[in-house]
């Protein structure tokens, strides 16, 4: 599964208005991350063309980490992936953009699992996309999600000293292991719930979390797990094109939900990816406002990270896949864009809608096998 070649990558700060914006460069270390969950390879088939794809790292713990690195951190997913084609196109993509792969593990006994993302139209004109595990030529089913060993935790507890957040989307023990450690060495924890999860490890996961995000349509029952004992200082309900509501417990108690409306879309091409924009941006402002973190973090702060997730997620939906405006677009580009959308202006994105990175050919294992 070869990969074009691509431009390089620009610099690694965002601005809003004048100042530079994301985590600062000089004089200070990246901050890390770690996260592990859904770490895949995304073919995404156009809504202009149903006969070829593209191909980007992906899943929503791939799109969060490498969105990091994008915007300066030091970005290291915790995965399990195969010895395969779609394990080397989605590690030169993560390659491409900073990433560092030290702990995405590859073993002939895995499959790097494989997501299609489809974009239709509806009859107004307006995009929609739905996802399949089924592989687009043969149509038998592609690999899926599996969570990392024990021995791949005890190898990288390690190296959790270093890390401000820690992010999962999916749960396993090895995964809630690594959660545990890492906010016991004083990483925030963010959870993203995919779907429903195992009860325990459900609640084990919403227990360890400082920052508890997930989509009203799919998982607003999860509203009722925040408890007296749960971590979590911050919870977020994302509602689309509604905007959001949230709720924190930065002060000496829970605030009641509030609402921040919807920043508009300069262009709506695919809304795919944005709400793991939303994430990174987020996580990028609390951080770039407050170095220590949710400790000291102001509740006007928080609506300030917020107001800059939204708009990283609205100026995405201006690119077909997860994170297609990385590739049509240069970092300086970027910046400029976010500032205007976060001064209440309307960007003009750059014309082309499509990545460039393209898998010529899909290693599918039941049409090799």
């Amino acid at each position: 599964m070869p990969v074009r070649s691509q431009r390089d990558a620009g610099p690694t700060s965002a601005v809003r208005s004048s100042k530079a914006r994301g985590t600062k460069q000089t004089g200070t270390r990246r901050p890390t991350a770690f996260g592990s969950g859904l770490i895949a390879l995304d073919l995404i088939v156009s809504a202009d063309s149903s006969s070829s794809f593209q191909a980007h790292a992906g899943g929503t713990c791939g799109n969060v980490l490498t969105v990091l690195a994008y915007l300066g951190w030091n970005s290291y997913p915790v995965a399990r992936l195969g010895d395969d084609a779609a394990s080397q196109v989605l590690q030169a993509d993560m390659n491409r953009w900073g990433v560092h792969l030290d702990h995405a593990r590859c073993t002939p006994s895995a499959h790097t699992p494989i997501i299609v993302q489809q974009i239709r139209r509806k009859r107004d004109g307006t995009p929609t996309h739905s996802f399949s595990w089924a592989c687009p030529r043969c149509g038998k089913r592609l690999p899926s999600f599996q969570p990392i060993t024990r021995t791949v935790v005890d190898s990288i507890a390690p190296h959790l000293a270093s890390a401000k957040v820690f992010f999962m989307d999916r749960l396993s023990r090895g995964i809630l292991d690594l959660a545990a450690l890492a906010a016991k060495n004083g990483a925030l924890i963010m959870y993203e719930p995919s779907g429903v999860a195992e009860p325990r490890l459900l609640r084990e996961a919403i227990e360890l979390a400082h920052v508890l995000k997930y989509a009203d349509a799919r998982l607003s029952e999860i509203e009722k797990a925040w408890t007296e004992r749960t971590a979590t200082a911050i919870e977020i309900q994302t509602m689309g094109d509604r905007g959001l509501r949230y709720r924190h417990k930065l002060g000496s108690k829970r605030s009641n939900w509030l609402s921040i409306p919807a920043i508009n879309a300069p262009r709506l091409v695919d809304t795919c990816g944005s709400g793991d924009w939303f994430s990174a941006g987020l996580l990028t402002e609390i951080f770039r406002l407050q170095p220590e973190g949710l400790s000291k973090l102001k509740a006007g702060q928080l609506t300030q990270a917020l107001h800059y997730g939204q708009a990283l997620a609205a100026w995405n939906c201006g690119f077909e896949g997860a994170r297609g405006g990385m590739y049509a677009s240069t970092k300086n580009v970027f910046q400029k864009q976010i500032a205007k959308l976060l001064e209440g202006g309307t960007p003009a994105l750059p014309a082309s809608t499509k990545a460039s990175v393209e898998a010529e050919s899909l290693d599918c294992p039941a049409c090799v096998a």
